[in-house]
């Protein structure tokens, strides 16, 4: 397993949720951590106040992920006050529940944007340093939406299926340097994007194991996944059994 100590890693939709709960394991792991967000710096500094207490070296990066520009300043930013990404867990999304027939041409080039675009840009950024150096571990999350439909909208799925392409993609174009590049599917995880919903019990009832999953179990593979030099071009799904295979 690949030892993480001093390694830089990116996460980003790190305020909350999946997003905090991997960068604080990563940081238990050894590697210094840049908390990307998008408003929300004060959540955002607090995960990065846990990751300090382990150690580690953290910074707070913030941007909106549906401005082009953005993914390329904050891997730069990231580079400037920690050192190069050697590990970019492309986290943050965005998804509402919308129905067919709401669906314009805003909201599809919306999500596509946050939940697409930005990570192909984000590990287009970090590559290069990546294949100079023979390593480099890019994880992408992608949802069981993207093999189930999901519960939220066309655009929402149509992002997170996206990225299992892109995953692929990009393995086969760095696995001789060195870099691995891996998809990671959750299913209904206990996060806000979820506490709201009004169908949130029968969805609950839904899941095989009777329960919806928690933040950090999402973080212990995407960690465990970084630390595994020999996987890649793979997606992983953790969804208590939804989607079987």
């Amino acid at each position: 397993m690949t030892d993480l100590t001093g390694k830089v890693a990116l996460v980003t939709g790190a305020s909350r949720g999946i997003g905090a709960a991997t960068a604080v394991r990563l940081a238990e792991a050894g590697a210094d951590v840049a908390v990307g967000c998008g408003r929300n710096r004060e959540a955002a500094g607090e995960v990065a106040g846990k990751i300090s207490g382990l150690g580690r070296r953290a910074v707070v990066v913030s941007g909106d992920m549906a401005d082009p520009d953005v993914p390329r300043r904050i891997v730069a930013e990231t580079a400037e006050r920690l050192g190069p990404a050697d590990v970019l867990v492309a986290n943050a999304g965005t998804g509402i529940r919308m129905d067919l027939d709401d669906v314009d041409v805003a909201a599809w080039d919306y999500d596509l944007a946050v939940n697409l675009r930005a990570p192909f840009l984000l590990a287009q950024a970090v590559a290069p340093h990546m294949r100079e150096q023979r390593f480099g571990r890019i994880v992408l999350l992608s949802s069981v939406a993207a093999f189930l439909g999901g519960i939220l909208s066309p655009q929402y799925t149509a992002s997170k299926a996206g990225l299992i392409g892109l995953a692929h993609n990009l393995a086969a174009a760095l696995a001789p340097h060195g870099v691995t590049v891996n998809a990671i599917s959750p299913g209904l995880i206990a996060t806000d994007m979820l506490a709201a919903d009004p169908r949130l019990e029968a969805l609950e009832h839904s899941v095989p194991v009777g329960r919806l999953g928690q933040p950090a179990e999402v973080a212990d593979l995407i960690v465990s996944v970084v630390q595994n030099a020999y996987m890649t071009a793979q997606t992983v799904s953790v969804d208590g059994g939804r989607y079987p295979r």
